[in-house]
């Protein structure tokens, strides 16, 4: 009879190039999945309802994927603490693998996991899955972590790229009496994201599971991947991957999409389509280098990177933070930006960055409500990306020039300048004129038709004042 190993799910929702699975199966003909629904994360007042269903949904697919392999995904409720201790003791189980997370609170929980198992006498073998090179694999010439992209990336990219591993096939799930061993232990039924607390009725910007994701991996190599660059910054483009949920949650592994797009690259008959093809690969290297600075600076999840910046004296207005939530702040290509999110659960990236800009330098308000409303809304929100984000948007972060201001007028008019984007989001402005929109300048009349707020700040004095409190932040630090 062949040994039983467990793996156990987190953010690697397929069967397919899957490190941990692939070393199980390996290693025994008999593989179960196993995924917690962790109340540590689910309870928490920053789970966003998109994301949750995503989640949800991507689950009910993999568990087909097991059963067509010939085996069981079991599903539990509670602190994984608790429950991969008594599952794994209840089977019987040889072992239990995983695959490596970043984010601090994982690598508590994990360190906890582990220690429990063993102490019960269950193997445990753990690997990196979601990264093509692990912390620790780029470092500089002096053997520390990078802190700077540019050299991050050089590096990176010098490196060769693992191939993507083979399926989970062929195995033996749990026998009946196994089954309801684990029953017993706790394994209920897939719950939906609503019988969680989480409702969302809006179409997904993608579509759960790791079916979607490769062929949305495909579509985007086929056709958006060659005009890349060119079309990357324009949010009423199709210009992007989308892939961002299922690189999130594991829906599709990170040595797939880098063999799918290298292929293009190596088939490319021009400069400049494996010119597109690099620029993307540098966002995947801005992936992996905010994850691998999550690694070694844990602390980032708390707060300001840039000494500076720890003691900033951001400013309060509940109703100014009220508005940029609501997209009502008086400036179109922020709003739009900010319904787009709320109503979908996902925000073209340039639009975050000006969103985010807007937050900090207009409204002088904490990077950190703007990054954990971002937790309540993103569909593909991930701790790493997200607080990388804000913080370079912040100037709080790992950024050799970090003192960064977007002009919202300037940036509507270089990347909306037919304000397609801002008459999708903004079906209350759409009879405007093209120039108003991308400008700002709506006249107050006009503002009133169409029942849209005046500008809540005025950018040219909020950037001076700004700028002034860094100074004199630099001056204090």
């Amino acid at each position: 009879m062949a040994d039983l190993i467990l793996h156990w799910h987190r953010r690697d929702l397929r069967i397919t190039d899957n490190i941990a699975l692939y070393s199980a199966r390996r290693k025994s003909s008999k593989v179960v999945g196993v995924f917690c629904l962790d109340p540590g994360i689910l309870r928490r007042e920053d789970v966003a309802p998109a994301r949750a269903t995503y989640m949800i949904e991507s689950l009910r697919e993999l568990q087909e994927s097991y059963l067509q392999a010939g085996s069981q995904l079991l599903i539990f409720q509670g602190l994984p603490t608790e429950v991969l201790p008594a599952i794994a003791v209840g089977l019987g189980a040889k072992a239990v693998v995983w695959n490596k997370d970043v984010e601090p609170y994982s690598r508590d929980r994990d360190r906890t996991v582990a220690a429990a198992l063993r102490e019960a006498g269950i193997e445990v073998e753990t690997f990196w899955d979601q990264l093509l090179h692990a912390p620790k694999e780029i470092m500089t010439g002096a053997g520390q972590a990078y802190t700077v992209y540019t050299p991050f990336w050089r590096n990176w990219n010098a490196q060769p790229k693992a191939q993507p591993v083979e399926p989970l096939q062929n195995v033996e799930g749990l026998n009946d009496a196994e089954q309801q061993i684990a029953e017993t232990v706790g394994a209920i039924a897939l719950p939906t994201a609503h019988d969680l607390g989480f409702g969302w009725d809006n179409e997904l910007p993608l579509h759960p599971g790791a079916q979607a994701a490769q062929e949305c991996l495909e579509q985007f190599c086929d056709r958006a991947l060659n005009e890349y660059r060119e079309q990357r910054d324009f949010p009423a483009i199709a210009g992007t991957s989308r892939l961002s949920a299922a690189l999130k949650f594991g829906t599709i592994g990170i040595r797939t999409v880098w063999a799918t797009s290298r292929a293009v690259y190596e088939e490319a008959r021009s400069d400049e389509t494996r010119a597109n093809v690099q620029v993307w690969h540098q966002e995947l290297a801005w992936r992996e280098f905010y994850q691998h600075v999550m690694y070694f600076f844990p602390e980032l999840a708390e707060g300001a990177y840039r000494l500076p910046l720890k003691t900033f004296p951001w400013e309060g207005n509940p109703d100014h933070f009220q508005a940029w939530c609501d997209g009502m702040t008086g400036y179109p290509i922020v709003d739009a930006a900010m319904r787009q999110m709320n109503e979908i659960g996902w925000m073209h990236n340039r639009c975050r960055m000006i969103v985010a800009s807007f937050l900090t330098k207009d409204l002088i308000l904490d990077f950190r409500l703007g990054e954990k409303y971002f937790m309540q809304k993103l569909m593909d929100w991930d701790l790493s990306a997200n607080n990388g984000g804000w913080q370079w948007s912040a100037s709080s972060g790992m950024d050799p020039k970090p003192l960064r201001i977007f002009n919202p007028a300037s940036q509507a008019q270089k990347f909306d300048a037919d304000a397609e984007y801002i008459r999708q989001w903004l079906p209350e402005l759409r009879s405007l004129d093209t120039a108003m929109l991308v400008t700002g300048m709506i006249p107050q009349r006009d503002r009133d038709r169409c029942n849209y707020p005046a500008a809540i700040v005025d950018h040219k004095i909020q950037q001076a004042r700004f700028k002034v409190l860094y100074q004199n932040q630099k001056v204090l630090s």
